[in-house]
């Protein structure tokens, strides 16, 4: 069994914005397979699937972003899944835009809601699929985060959104290090 895990803040006024591309993928996989994303508990939205043989929680915290680990802390507590089958969703300020990077583990880096994951779970060698932002230039980041990207940037993080989703399948389906080969090639133009 895998937990996949987007990370995003709840309601309308945040469901566009450049820290939703956690949620944003976790829809991509609820349409591609069929799964709606809406039984409440363990704080999160989440909804049953399956890739493969494999039985798969599409996750969505509705904690807010800074307190994402609460959601998925409840979950492990009560599913008891490995960690290298959490696989974790989110935007990186840190890397070009639309680029994405597969890793095994890692650091939180500068992402809080990364932050809350790592100390409610208490280790960090988990799977993530990180959606580069780009650089934010001239406004404040908490500001630039929770703010729509005009069209332009839209398209090219549509297209990140939908290989996010794809590599999430990848890693259930043929394993991280297929995953990481694949994915970690492709650069944004």
């Amino acid at each position: 069994m895998y937990i996949v895990c987007g990370l995003g803040n709840p309601g309308k006024q945040y469901e566009y914005t450049r820290h939703n591309m956690g949620f944003r993928t976790i829809d991509v996989l609820s349409e591609k397979l069929a799964a709606p994303v809406k039984n409440l508990k363990f704080k999160a939205l989440y909804g049953e699937a399956r890739i493969g043989m494999e039985k798969v929680l599409l996750v969505k915290p509705q904690t807010f972003m800074n307190l994402s680990g609460e959601a998925l802390r409840e979950m492990l507590s009560y599913y008891k899944v490995e960690p290298e089958h959490i696989i974790v969703i989110y935007d990186d300020i840190d890397l070009p835009l639309g680029q994405l990077r597969v890793r095994k583990s890692g650091s939180s880096g500068t992402h809080n809601g990364m932050k809350s994951v790592i100390y409610q779970l208490q280790f960090d060698n988990f799977p993530r699929v990180r959606i580069g932002l780009g650089k934010n230039e001239g406004m404040p980041l908490d500001a630039f985060v929770v703010s729509k990207p005009p069209k332009e940037e839209e398209e090219v993080l549509s297209t990140a959104i939908k290989e996010a989703a794809e590599a999430v399948v990848t890693i259930i389906e043929k394993g991280i290090d297929e995953a990481m080969q694949k994915y970690n090639t492709k650069h944004a133009e």
